[in-house]
C-alpha cells in the first residue's frame, strides 16, 4: 500500500481551475480499485491520497504522472509505501 502526499506548490485560486480534472483523474483510478480514499489536508495546503497495494511503485509513479495537478506543476508528490500487517476485517481483499 501507498500514501501519497500531495503539497500544493500554487494558489488556492490555481488549484480551483484544476480541481475538477483532478477529480476525473481520482475517478479513473477508483474505477480501476486502486485508490481507495482521497481529499484534501487540514489546513488545505496539499492532500492525501490512500492507493492499493496492487500496483508496484513504478506503476503508482506512472499512473501519478498523468495526474493534472502534476502535469501542471501545482503539487509535489511524496509517496510513502507500507505493508499492512493488521486491518479492519472490512478491508480484506482491497488493500
Amino acid at each position: 500500500m501507498y500514501i501519497v502526499d500531495l503539497t500544493y506548490l500554487k494558489t488556492i485560486d490555481v488549484i480551483e481551475v484544476y480541481l475538477e480534472s483532478h477529480r476525473q483523474f481520482l475517478d479513473e483510478q477508483y474505477t480501476q480499485e486502486l485508490f481507495l480514499a482521497s481529499g484534501p489536508k487540514n489546513p488545505r495546503n496539499g492532500g492525501v491520497i490512500i492507493v492499493s497495494g496492487r500496483v508496484s511503485r513504478s506503476e503508482l509513479d506512472a499512473i501519478l504522472a498523468k495526474d493534472p495537478f502534476h502535469q501542471n506543476g501545482i503539487a509535489a508528490y511524496g509517496v510513502t509505501e507500507f505493508v499492512p500487517v493488521k486491518s479492519h476485517p472490512a478491508l480484506s481483499g482491497i488493500l
